[in-house]
């Protein structure tokens, strides 16, 4: 039996993704979510609230260890599933391909199956809004770039496609589910979608009011301060950025070919390739929370149909782009079944071997990466996976990988926030090159020195 904790609790523990499900539930003046230091959100609130022990809360935050996990949600949410995988969770059948109606494919950053079935649900009347990331109006007025929106039309929806590498919450979301009555459809990261699961479970009204979950495919959650580094590293001040693009889409390089885009207050724009970013290597884990460590669910087993990238060839070439997708409601699947039968979609389906190899990354963070990270000596609340903790099978060489990851993850949020503190960004720079270059070499070339060095000289820009 563990005993209940406050958000203050998860906090300090590093177990905190940021949803704003503590601070939905709470409903209270002056509880809200608030960046801190490091440019991730952060519950924030009366001491009487932030710091008291809640068996509401101990049930309800994703990452508490009393929370049912994805499993046992799972199996209550989709009892009839055709098929059941370590991997990717129960579902009834998985597909590979792109939305082949209109301009879906074209204005996504993948094949367009996210922003397609978000107005699918809606155009046979299944669901009177959608709960979805859209880029804000004014970043520099509102103090983020990103926020979530109930759209209701479809041309409303259409402004959520591409994605969205940066901290956003679902507090304000759900109240206005709470308050407005109608159906909804949430999309969002594996972590958000369980939040939305066991607030369902703990709340009738949110069970009403939801009846899709739609989810996304997640490598961890980046902090504001990339968008900043992004701006550093174009020799853009930052209060000039209107419009952020993490993947600039051009169907003549392949899809995995990231390139950000900056889109400034007078109109104009500038790019860089992630590449050539001295934290473009999403594998080092820059900017990533610190509850991204501790989860074990890569393509949002608890939603009723999930999306990814297809990271294998020919897929992966193709810069059009191409998703993955697994369905597990038998309403979605009817819904897609039908579109594929009409020739409005076109997608092969696959078995869950090709998903998995698709986010082959992911799941080796994930898992074995995770089973290691859990036999590490830390403080607070001790995270409950469904990984058993190992540090026997991992060779030495992976070993080392997962550890100098960490330090990037860590690091990074206290380096950029000293260069920032002194408006020296040369000084982040200086160490984003030397620990991506260490990275880059032991993660694909054995930890072969020479390579080492040569992505540091590649890095100087």
């Amino acid at each position: 039996m563990i005993k209940p904790l406050s958000p203050k609790d998860i906090v300090s523990s590093g177990l905190c993704i940021g949803c704003g499900s503590c601070v939905a539930q709470a409903n209270l003046p002056g509880t809200q979510m608030k960046f801190d230091g490091y440019g991730e959100l952060k519950p924030t609130g009366a001491s009487a609230w932030y710091q008291r022990p809640s068996e509401s809360f101990t049930r309800t935050c994703p990452f508490s260890p009393a929370a049912k996990n994805e499993d046992y949600l799972a199996t209550n949410l989709y009892p009839l599933a055709k098929h059941q995988d370590a991997a990717i969770g129960r579902f009834q059948t998985a597909y590979v391909g792109y939305v082949a109606e209109e301009e879906f494919r074209l204005q996504g950053s993948s094949g367009g199956m996210v922003t397609w079935v978000a107005n699918e649900l809606l155009r046979q009347g299944l669901i009177d809004g959608v709960a979805h990331v859209v880029a804000a109006k004014d970043p520099q007025t509102e103090g983020r770039y990103f926020h979530y929106r109930i759209s209701r039309t479809e041309a409303e929806i259409q402004e959520g496609a591409k994605s969205r590498y940066y901290p956003i919450e679902l507090a304000q979301i759900l109240q206005t589910i709470r308050e407005v009555p109608g159906r909804y459809a949430v999309i969002g990261v594996p972590c958000f979608i369980k939040a939305v699961q066991l607030l369902r479970n703990e709340d009738p009204l949110f069970m009403e009011r939801i009846p899709f979950t739609l989810g996304l495919f997640c490598g961890h959650m980046k902090s504001a301060r990339f968008i900043e580094s992004f701006a550093w590293q174009m020799n853009i001040p930052v209060k000039e950025i209107q419009q952020v693009e993490f993947r600039h889409k051009d169907p003549n390089r392949p899809a995995n070919w990231y390139n950000a885009q900056l889109t400034l207050r007078d109109g104009s724009t500038v790019n860089r390739d992630w590449w050539h970013l001295k934290d473009g290597d999403w594998g080092a884990g820059f900017y990533m929370n610190s509850a991204c460590n501790f989860c074990d669910d890569v393509v949002a087993e608890t939603a009723d149909i999930s999306f990814g990238d297809a990271w294998v060839e020919p897929y992966s070439s193709d810069g059009k782009g191409t998703n993955v997708v697994v369905v597990r409601s038998p309403v979605v699947e009817q819904l897609v079944a039908a579109a594929i039968q009409a020739g409005r979609l076109q997608l092969d389906t696959v078995d869950n071997k090709f998903v998995e190899q698709t986010q082959a990354a992911g799941f080796r963070q994930r898992r074995e990466g995770l089973a290691y990270r859990l036999t590490w000596s830390r403080q607070g609340v001790q995270p409950r996976k469904r990984v058993s903790p190992d540090s026997q099978t991992l060779t030495r060489q992976r070993k080392i990988i997962y550890r100098v990851r960490s330090f990037i993850s860590a690091g990074s949020h206290r380096v950029f926030s000293y260069a920032r503190r002194l408006q020296k960004p040369q000084l982040y720079f200086l160490w984003a090159r030397l620990v991506a270059a260490v990275y880059h070499g032991l993660a694909y070339h054995q930890g072969n020195f020479s390579e080492m060095k040569k992505r540091f000289a590649q890095l100087k820009g």
